[in-house]
């Protein structure tokens, strides 16, 4: 919700700009992964060589601007596969689908381009192996994210969903032999902390998830705001309401002490939130372009930021390929070329 804060308050300025220069520190990495480059790609390759209408099941990404812009260009968003008409294009969304739904897809005919993150889907993967090694399941996860439906989706039972230690202690797995965790990948290493902890209290021979199932994306930002809060007296993070990664930023910093408010664009930025701020701090989750980031700035500008500073971080250097069928002769996986925004129309090179 924008506006949202920790338990500090900024005092209120009636005049509505900053009483004081202000500098403005950016977070390093921030915005655009990997993944949700290759799911937007995947939706305008797709509009490109088989034009629009191209139906998407659930939002690309939880990101309103980018939806927005991808509807504008043909893109039809739907929950219920009843929805999309017989011959279509349909693609599955970065968050990835259920079993149930990938068979309805296939046995309905629809051309299909799979936009699941490779990340998601490698989880997937070794959720299916460990279940025909007779492995039963603890997801933590955010109940009703569509990563945690698609992914205990992948079996029929043998996946219980924790999301607090409490939870936990509600458990009745059947067996407790041969018992794996899996995490929702938007989650990180801090998030799943106490929850693994109890988990492992009452399991103690429980198999722990792979390090690398989480979400690199997710652990860089996190950490960069763990940075940031400790350079500034304020934090924003431009992200939309639904956007898991983004809602987690914001408790990253307010966890630390520091002030951090979520806005879905810049229109939302209020100037009393930096009434007595000497330095911003400002990132973006996975799923918010720079084009967003840059309009923040600008309003910030108006509110006295005279000073603008990059913060020193990790430079991703991770790219997904695309699904086959919507590859050019001889194209190297995607890059981070989505990271000022969606590409215009008239910026097409398919």
């Amino acid at each position: 919700m924008p506006g949202t804060s920790g338990s500090k308050t900024m005092s209120p300025q009636p005049s509505g700009a900053a009483e004081q220069p202000v500098t403005l520190v950016l977070a390093e990495p921030r915005g655009f992964c990997a993944g949700v480059d290759r799911a937007i790609e995947i939706v305008e390759r797709a509009l490109a060589i088989f034009g629009a209408p191209i139906y998407v099941r659930h939002e690309i990404v939880h990101n309103t601007y980018v939806v927005n812009t991808l509807r504008e260009k043909g893109a039809v968003f739907i929950e219920d596969l009843a929805e999309v008409p017989a011959g279509a294009t349909l693609v599955f969304s970065a968050h990835g689908v259920s079993k149930a739904v990938e068979q309805e897809a296939a046995q309905r005919g629809f051309r299909i381009f799979d936009a699941t993150c490779p990340l998601v889907s490698k989880v997937h993967v070794e959720v299916a192996k460990l279940r025909r090694e007779g492995y039963e399941f603890i997801m933590i996860g955010h109940k009703g994210h569509p990563e945690v439906e698609g992914t205990m989706g992948q079996l029929d039972g043998g996946i219980h969903l924790v999301d607090s230690p409490e939870d936990v202690a509600l458990l009745q797995p059947e067996q407790s032999e041969k018992l794996a965790v899996v995490t929702q990948t938007t989650l990180s290493v801090d998030d799943t902390m106490v929850i693994m902890e109890a988990i492992k209290a009452r399991f103690p021979n429980i198999r722990e998830p792979k390090k690398q199932d989480i979400c690199y994306a997710t652990q860089n930002r996190q950490d960069a705001v763990k940075l940031l809060s400790q350079q500034v007296d304020v934090v924003v993070v431009v992200g939309s309401p639904t956007s898991s990664n983004s809602n987690r930023l914001r408790e990253v910093a307010e966890r630390r002490g520091t002030p951090a408010y979520m806005v879905d664009n810049a229109s939302e930025l209020r100037a009393e939130w930096f009434a007595q701020a000497g330095a911003v701090g400002l990132t973006a989750g996975a799923s918010a372009p720079e084009l967003l980031v840059q309009q923040v700035i600008d309003r910030l500008r108006s509110f006295g930021v005279i000073a603008l500073r990059n913060m020193d971080g990790i430079n991703e250097e991770v790219h997904f390929p695309l699904p086959k069928g919507l590859r050019l002769d001889n194209e190297q996986p995607v890059a981070s070329r989505l990271r000022g925004g969606i590409t215009p129309d008239t910026d097409k090179s398919y």
